[in-house]
């Protein structure tokens, strides 16, 4: 619940490194949060015709959360060694959206980048000795 306060925090910062951790929980609270609306509040009528039922809280929700969905998805490519340009690859249907969920799974750049320090809370692994020195 941690990393979705923090995407929260960081409302409109589209600078700087977020974890993968901190973006795919981010991730999964808002599918469970969405589920739950869309469970909970099915669709209402809007406008008196039957034919226009949209689910009100669902789309304040999503409205909610485009934002801090953007500026996070920005910093975890940032993670990566990407610009966060490279969301404009999701315009194209299919192929653009699993290059964005490729992107999103792939492991951090274990040094700091040009888009910032390497984000607090993330560990790297210990590297196994190289020389005699190191090994003693």
């Amino acid at each position: 619940m941690d990393s979705y306060t923090k995407a929260f925090k960081n409302y409109a910062v589209f600078s700087g490194r977020t974890t993968r951790k901190d973006y795919w929980m981010f991730v999964l609270i808002n599918f469970l949060v969405s589920v739950a609306i869309q469970s909970i509040f099915p669709s209402t009528q809007f406008g008196g015709n039957i034919n226009n039922q949209i689910n009100i809280l669902a789309s304040l929700y999503s409205l909610a959360v485009f934002i801090p969905g953007l500026a996070i998805l920005f910093r975890r490519l940032h993670d990566t060694g990407r610009s966060g340009w490279w969301i404009l690859i999701s315009l194209i249907p299919i192929a653009g959206w699993i290059t964005i969920i490729v992107f999103a799974t792939l492991k951090s750049e274990d040094k700091d980048n040009e888009y910032g320090p390497k984000p607090v809370g993330q560990t790297v692994p210990p590297q196994a000795p190289t020389t005699p020195e190191q090994k003693a």
